[in-house]
């Protein structure tokens, strides 16, 4: 557990309450910028792939979506942030979390 996770022992067994409370955390576990790169493609390349299977109706575009996706991820947290993936302990939210950084950086409101 890292000093930015919540507090264990309370009634929601340490757990972030929302979302909102979570994204400073899933951002604080994204700090390497290279990390945030690979995500940021990764999801870029997940969506392709659920645009590719819509116009395909290929369901092996469905299969390539969580490989590269994950992928894509795992290889930014093990090789430069040196960490563990917000994914195994909050799965849920770390996809909601990979797709607002995707937005916010396409967006231009977080630096690429």
């Amino acid at each position: 557990m890292t000093a930015r996770e919540p507090q264990t022992g309370s009634d929601d067994g340490g757990r972030y309450p929302s979302f909102s409370a979570f994204y400073p955390y899933y951002i604080h576990e994204h700090s390497n910028r290279t990390c945030r790169r690979i995500h940021v493609v990764g999801t870029g390349l997940v969506i392709a792939a659920f645009a590719a299977f819509c116009v395909t109706r290929n369901a092996w575009w469905l299969l390539a979506m969580p490989l590269v996706g994950y992928g894509f991820a795992w290889v930014g947290h093990f090789f430069f942030e040196k960490n563990r993936p917000a994914t195994f302990k909050y799965p849920l939210w770390s996809l909601m979390g990979d797709f607002r950084l995707f937005f916010e950086t396409v967006s231009g409101r977080r630096k690429f």
